[in-house]
């Protein structure tokens, strides 16, 4: 298959289409299965990985691969640096040829759609997460192996379209100017009612929900028509762009980017560190209750 032959792959793609291409030479195949911090053991989806996997995948571990280190108002999962993503994708064996396909068994909310995200940031158009992900791979029964593909050493430049990410001061000054912001997480968490994982619960005044399991429908996305309808629902006036996604780190954030990019939607932008990156400073304010 030429490079013109082979199908653009840039929001999600059929597990079937993607057994079909395991052999063409390039594609690179992400696992990015994570448990959430609630989880007692965060390298519970690393230990998945090892014991099986998609042939000749890729590990991506959230907090090593996918996030920098911990900072001042960066948030939980911070973004990470140019640099520290290219050494990512070096180990991959990511090119800018490459077609890479994530997946997780979060319905591509952990962290799958962060894979995506990183890289459309980085400008790679050819990334798309495999739609139902760990679980409807398995429901096909298709092949799985345990073996760990040894890494590449690819080159691969990085430089982050940094006017789509934004910093918790830039999020307050994106409302104040009339900007909309929609957070991914749970009503209950996003009503301050609990909050299992931050410090202080509640939600960036002006910010309205959307939690990211709205984008699924049976685990698989709704179709990019039935997702135009609810998201333009929400928009109302006010393209994609003039819209952030957050969500309690900046990971779950991912998925509403990536639904909207399936939609036909796309330019929306990230608030990396989120709702843990706003709360760090106490003199920013807090909201409860519904929208």
């Amino acid at each position: 298959m030429t490079r013109a032959e082979r199908p653009d792959w840039t929001t999600v793609v059929e597990p079937a289409d993607l057994l079909a291409a395991l052999d063409d030479g390039d594609v690179v195949v992400i696992d990015a299965r994570f448990s959430p911090a609630l989880h007692e053991d965060p390298d519970a989806g690393e230990s998945a990985y090892r014991a099986s996997h998609i042939p000749g995948a890729h590990y991506a571990h959230l907090e090593r691969d996918l996030s920098g280190p911990p900072g001042s108002g960066e948030g939980r999962h911070p973004w990470p640096s140019a640099k520290a993503f290219e050494r990512v994708l070096a180990r991959w064996g990511v090119t800018p040829d490459t077609r890479v396909v994530a997946y997780d068994d979060a319905g591509g909310a952990l962290a799958a759609a962060r894979v995506w995200c990183l890289l459309r940031m980085a400008g790679h158009r050819h990334v798309a997460v495999l739609d139902g992900g760990w679980a409807a791979w398995r429901e096909r029964g298709f092949p799985v192996d345990a073996a760990v593909p040894p890494e590449g050493a690819s080159t691969y430049p990085v430089r982050f379209d940094r006017r789509s990410l934004l910093d918790s001061d830039e999020v307050g000054r994106h409302l104040a100017a009339g900007g909309g912001v929609v957070d991914a997480r749970a009503p209950a968490r996003f009503r301050g009612e609990v909050e299992p994982i931050d410090r202080v619960a509640g939600h960036v005044p002006g910010a309205v929900n959307r939690p990211f399991a709205d984008n699924l429908e049976d685990g698989r996305f709704k179709s990019p028509e039935r997702l135009a309808s609810e998201f333009k629902a929400m928009l109302g006036d006010t393209p994609a762009s003039g819209w952030v996604a957050m969500c309690g780190s900046g990971v779950t954030a991912c998925h509403h980017l990536l639904a909207l990019a399936h939609a036909g939607l796309p330019g929306a932008r990230l608030a990396t560190g989120s709702w843990s990156g706003w709360i760090e400073d106490p003199a920013r304010p807090v909201a409860k209750g519904p929208m």
